[in-house]
């Protein structure tokens, strides 16, 4: 039986190196001109990419997967932007896996990394319980949460910093001479739900304001849910002057019941959303929101995964991304021109420095 065409044969009729090859036939990153000529060569010898075999002689599927709560969100498509091309460049394809928070879907897609399907795992879950923990400490592959995890857990780590945002918002709100603000979150069983509970009652100390239940609502991370949420506070507080949201989209639906009810923004009633995402700038009014850096977080994470799969041995990393608050119409009004300012912002507007703040 004649042999098929090799590696070899390949870089003969391409005039390249060997390594050429190897490198064009297992995607990493090479010359266009290079990848041009050995795809050439490789179809005129009849060559057959058989990535199975290649997959269990170095034991690399050159995939990853990221795994997320809502494919919708648009925090996870901000993060999805910059894993991919980080990930990509690496010779690395990304595999979307949208778990809808449900934790038995976030466990099992964490066993299923024994299957060896991807190389390695980035999952943002919503909820961190002791199964994953179990579960991040057996992983027969390496995994970077995106979120915060209990101290001493033995895992690559990206997070953000939501009780420091959520005091800049806060602040951000008293200088406006808002003193009734109250506060929409997502479900408190949560690890962002909980952070932001403590960091609003925390920053409202720090004001000297005191805490009242009457003016705080849970509800979900949905636009949907946001406006119920909002709709049962304003109706149980109608005196509110301003309201703390724990995302954008819980804060669009608040802007939703705030238009329905007649109340202006920010002139009534100024909100602030939490995430920075695209919609909060074409929202109308354009809302003012804490940025978490989302696209930072997701560049760290595959940062941190390639990392790891350069070198298994070294020791977990924990990356904390610094907030920014964007000051938009939603409580500065029209006129407002656009701020940002943050721990390591630099220039604020009309906002004092502070140099306290946590993370969740």
């Amino acid at each position: 039986m004649a042999e098929g065409p090799t590696i070899n044969t390949i870089a003969e009729r391409a005039g390249v190196s060997i390594a050429s090859v190897s490198r064009v036939l297992n995607g990493l990153p090479t010359r266009q001109e290079t990848v041009r000529k050995v795809l050439a060569a490789a179809e005129e010898l009849g060559y057959v990419r058989n990535a199975v075999a290649r997959s269990l002689k170095s034991r690399r599927t050159h995939q990853v997967a990221f795994a997320m709560a809502d494919i919708g969100n648009p925090v996870y498509l901000a993060m999805v932007r910059q894993i991919q091309p980080v990930l990509k460049a690496a010779g690395y394809r990304l595999v979307l896996h949208s778990t809808d928070a449900i934790v038995a879907d976030e466990i099992d897609v964490l066993h299923s990394l024994g299957e060896r399907y991807v190389d390695g795992l980035i999952m943002s879950p919503l909820r961190v319980t002791n199964e994953h923990l179990k579960m991040i400490a057996t992983a027969r592959a390496p995994v970077v949460i995106i979120g915060s995890v209990p101290e001493g857990t033995r895992v690559d780590n990206v997070r953000a910093d939501s009780r420091t945002g959520v005091r800049l918002a806060i602040d951000h709100l008293y200088e406006l001479g808002r003193r009734r603000i109250g506060f929409v979150n997502g479900p408190l069983d949560t690890v962002p739900g909980a952070a932001r509970a403590a960091a609003y009652g925390e920053a409202l100390k720090e004001r000297g304001l005191p805490y009242d239940e009457e003016i705080v609502e849970v509800g979900d991370f949905y636009r949907a849910e946001g406006a119920r949420a909002a709709r049962a506070l304003l109706d149980r507080a109608p005196g509110v002057d301003a309201l703390m949201c724990a995302n954008d989209l819980i804060a669009l639906g608040a802007l939703d019941v705030l238009r329905a009810a007649g109340l202006r923004v920010p002139e009534d009633v100024a909100v602030v959303g939490m995430d920075d995402t695209d919609l909060a700038a074409a929202s109308w009014p354009s809302l003012t929101s804490v940025s978490l850096g989302s696209a930072e977080r997701g560049k760290a994470a595959a940062e941190l995964l390639l990392d790891r799969l350069n070198d298994m041995d070294s020791q977990p990393r924990v990356v904390t991304v610094a907030p920014r608050l964007v000051i938009r119409a939603s409580t500065a009004g029209e006129a407002a021109v656009l701020g940002v300012r943050g721990e390591t912002s630099g220039e604020t507007v009309n906002i004092p420095p502070q140099s306290k703040g946590g993370t969740p």
